[in-house]
Order: structure tokens, then sequence, then C-alpha cells
């Protein structure tokens, strides 16, 4: 399973989801979708865009878990 670790990331960075998603491009809507896990995938030029403006790595926000 993977785990998406956004919410500790924007703490981490002191931004709000909607400031999130209006810098990335995508409604705030989509950006919920993808931090609660029910994304059943996502971009790779909307990954690369929130790794820069989180100034982050992919891992940093997706980690393996075994079920």
């Amino acid at each position: 399973m993977i785990e998406v670790t956004l919410d500790f990331m924007l703490l981490k960075r002191k931004m709000s989801s909607k400031e999130l998603a209006e810098k990335v491009g995508i409604t705030p809507a989509n950006l919920s979708i993808l931090k609660t896990g029910k994304a059943h995938g996502v971009r790779f030029d909307t990954l690369s865009k929130i790794c820069e403006v989180l100034d982050c790595q992919p891992g940093d926000l997706l980690v393996y878990k075994k079920d």
C-alpha cells in the first residue's frame, strides 16, 4: 500500500492545501483526493509541480507500507 504523507510536508512548509493547489494548478478537491490516498494514480507532471512548490522529493510524499 502506498501512503501519501502530503499533510506532513504541508505542515513542515507552513502551507495550506488551498495555497498548494493554487500554486500547482489543480483544484482543492483533486488535491484532497490525493492527500487522502483515494487517488488511483498521480500524473508525473503534477507530482513534479508539487515537489517543486514544496521543495521536496517524491519520496518525501509517498511511502510504501506492507498491508
